[in-house]
This record gives structure tokens, sequence and C-alpha cells, in this order.
């Protein structure tokens, strides 16, 4: 496993926990939150807490493997770090939308430029109104 290699790398331990937390992510093959992790995790190791899934994420996150983001006003969701992408997030059905990668290049670049700041846009989602809910407003 890839993420398992990326934990290596950093000099970080692969506990039976991390293993654990890292194959229900992988499972979900997209944005989960630590809950619905927890879930998957338990169900296979009873002895796995809550607690130890959230500080699991949290040392994930800090060895480069998997990146928390926040989809609109509801909890952070989870993803594997190799898979960054900006949300379009839809406030009236909520779906949620990949942007494409070169969405917010252009805002980066010219805060970079101007301000010397480097954003990373894509831990928030772009708020507004799906096409499909658009339409049925009009």
């Amino acid at each position: 496993m890839k993420t398992v290699e990326a934990i290596h790398n950093q000099g970080g331990r692969v506990t039976p926990a991390r293993r654990a937390v890292i194959s229900a992510i992988v499972e979900a093959s997209g944005h989960v939150s630590a809950e619905e992790i927890f879930s998957v995790v338990h169900g296979q190791s009873p002895d796995i807490h809550l607690s130890t899934v959230y500080r699991t994420l949290d040392a994930l996150e800090k060895l480069g493997v998997v990146e928390h983001v926040h989809l609109g006003h509801g909890r952070a969701v989870y993803h594997l770090e190799d898979n960054v992408h900006q949300h379009l997030v839809c406030d009236d059905c909520g779906a949620v939308l990949e942007a494409p990668k070169d969405l917010s290049k252009q805002l980066e670049q010219e805060l970079e430029n101007r301000l010397g700041f480097h954003i990373r846009a894509h831990h928030f989602s772009i708020l507004g109104i799906c096409k499909n809910c658009y339409h049925k407003k009009r």
C-alpha cells in the first residue's frame, strides 16, 4: 500500500490502528468523516475507539498521508493526500462536485505574487448553487 510506504518515508510508525484507518479511507474511495471511518474500523477491530481514530487521523495528516477538508457547513471529511482537489458544494441540494484542478491557480498565483501568501484553496469548498438547482429556481 503506497500510503504505508509514505508513513515509513516520513519516519512514522505503521500501527494496526493506522492500517485500519487508511484501509477504511481507501475502501470509501471518496470523502469520509471520522465517524464513518470509526464505524468501519470498529466493526473490524472493536478495541479501537473513536478517540483513537481522531488521533490517528491527526497523525496521518501530519505525516502527509491524509488531508481533511470542509464541505460546506458540515463536519470535516478526509481523503488521501494524493487526491487533493477543490470542491464545489451546492447550498440547496448538498451536491459535491470536484472542480477542475486549475480552478484556483490564478487566485493562488495572484496572492503569492502580490502578498507573498500561499493558500491551500482546496481546504475549504466553494459554496454556490449547482446547475440543476439553479434551473429549478428560474
